[in-house]
């Protein structure tokens, strides 16, 4: 009979804290743009969306965000096409704009979305590919950890994509029922949360954010 011993299946490395680390200080310099990006890019990665609002339900992130872009309202990763079965381009000569794509899906989101104005987002991203595409699901889930934005931890649903026809049936995400707006989650058709307990769920995390919390 076999004996399990549990201590030889588990994996520690010495170096991972270290690159984590890194690829964090790496994408906290790296430089602030408004969305959309009016110039197209090539690449896969991570990235970073901020809030500068001066009022609204998130004028606090103006406070947090007035000096530096300390506190992202959402962190989000753009992979190459066939990540998920381990795929890649077929040709050197093949260029990936998923990490644009995504950030200019988001802008439409924002642009179209009530009580958001798209003049008061930015946006960071870090580029990562060939070997390096490998890290991006672990780079945005220790960004995500680090630190807890608000649409990735409580207002879920902002990343969706139209469900597509048949599958209506779901109810509409608590982003999109904050901010009403994109065609397609109108057509939701499930119960969804209530606003008005959404709208405190937001009013309580913001009063909890740390006006000095730093990168």
């Amino acid at each position: 009979m076999d004996i399990f011993d549990r201590s030889q299946h588990l994996y520690v490395s010495s170096d991972f804290d270290a690159i984590i680390k890194d690829t964090i200080r790496f994408f906290n310099g790296t430089p602030v743009h408004s969305i959309p990006i009016p110039k197209r890019f090539s690449g896969t990665g991570v990235y970073a969306l901020y809030c500068i609002a001066q009022s609204g339900m998130y004028s606090k992130f103006h406070k947090i965000n007035r000096t530096a872009f300390n506190m992202p309202i959402y962190i989000g990763k753009a992979v190459p096409k066939g990540w998920r079965q381990a795929r890649q381009l077929s040709s050197i000569d093949s260029r990936s704009y998923e990490l644009y794509n995504r950030l200019y899906e988001h802008s439409y989101s924002i642009n179209i979305a009530e009580g958001l104005e798209i003049s008061d987002f930015f946006c960071r991203f870090m580029i990562l590919e060939g070997r390096e595409s490998d890290l991006i699901g672990t780079v945005e889930a220790a960004l995500i950890r680090k630190y807890q934005p608000i649409w990735n931890t409580l207002i879920d649903g902002f990343g969706n994509h139209d469900p597509g026809k048949g599958r209506y049936q779901q109810a509409k995400s608590d982003w999109d029922v904050c901010h009403p707006g994109r065609p397609w989650a109108e057509k939701c058709q499930g119960i969804p949360a209530n606003q008005e307990n959404l709208f405190q769920s937001i009013e309580n995390f913001l009063n909890n954010l740390d006006d000095e919390k730093q990168p």
